[in-house]
Formats: structure tokens, sequence, C-alpha cells
């Protein structure tokens, strides 16, 4: 089953697009307010110390989308689909932040609209792994029709943490646009 884990996605607000090495100063531009990471348990990732090894993981790893707002032409984020160690054969979305003036359901779930669109072309269900601490986004993806599955440990980027599992089915993903719809 091949996936396209950086395709180039467009709406109306967005354009997502693969990660390259030239994104780096603005990806750390729209990291760049403590605000953007309130409530997250990398707290300090808007220090272009700290954001520079983010961003190298997430070029290294792959599969990930630089989120720019086609208005402003700037980007305001990134996104990441992977395969989690204990769901092969499955797909992840996650490692995903919007600089904090993108905050609210529109912007998200226009993102979410594009990269679920894509994945459920593919599969029948779509994983997110949240740490336990981060309130905010397992809210955002309760939102999406996810619902939590179990907790355990995986190594996601280099070192085993807890996380929160959510899975989002293809039939509760429809749900959930049906009733945005409305």
């Amino acid at each position: 089953m091949a996936f396209d884990v950086q395709p180039t996605l467009r709406s109306e607000k967005l354009l997502l697009r693969p990660l390259e090495a030239d994104d780096f100063e603005g990806l750390q531009a729209a990291a760049s307010d403590p605000e953007t990471w309130a409530g997250h348990p990398a707290r300090d990732r808007h220090q272009p110390e700290v954001f520079r090894g983010y961003f190298d993981f997430l070029l290294k790893a792959g599969g990930t989308l630089v989120i720019i707002d086609r208005a402003e032409d700037r980007i305001i984020g990134c996104s990441r689909y992977y395969t989690a160690p204990d769901m092969p054969g499955s797909i992840s979305i996650g490692f995903t932040f919007l600089n904090h003036r993108y905050w609210g359901g529109a912007w998200n779930f226009d993102l979410k609209t594009l990269m679920l669109g894509h994945a459920f072309e593919t599969f029948d269900e779509v994983w997110f792994h949240i740490d336990p601490t981060n309130m905010r986004s397992q809210t955002a993806t309760k939102r999406l029709g996810a619902v939590h599955g179990y907790d355990t440990g995986l190594d996601l980027s280099g070192v085993e943490a807890p996380w929160k599992c959510y899975r989002l089915t293809r039939d509760a993903w429809s749900q959930t646009v049906a009733a945005r719809s409305d």
C-alpha cells in the first residue's frame, strides 16, 4: 500500500507542502512566541537553539509538512505523518504545532481536513499520540471525533515517552464533518 507521507495539499486558507532544509527560519519564526508552546510539554521550544533540535528531527524523520497561510504566504506551523512502532500498517498524525495566532477551531480543522482527507484515501483509521499533560491537543483531537484508545510508552522521536493514543475512524470523521456542515 503506497502512501505519500509528504504530499502537497491545498485549501482556500492553507497550503501544506513537504518540509525543506531552507524552511528553518520561517518555521522557527512561527514557533518563536512562548505563547505558542503554552500547555505543551516542550515549553522552551520557542528558543532558537531548542527549536533547532526539533526542526532537525522533523527534517530527518520525514513525513513533515509545513503549514502556510496562503493569504499571507507565511509558514504558521507544521504537522507530520508517521507510522507508530506499535501500529505497523497504520498511519498517525502528530508533531503538530500552529502559531498561537492561528489557534481556534477553524485553522486546525482546515489543517486536519486536508491531512485526514489524504490519509483516509488509503487508511480506515488514523492515530494521534499526545503527551498526557497536553490537554489542549487532547481536547482538539476529541473534537475531531477521535476516541482515546489506550496509554503506552513509545519511542516516537528517539526517546521512549508516555503517550495517550487516540483513534479516529473514517466513519467518525465523516460524522464530524457532517455535523460541522449543519
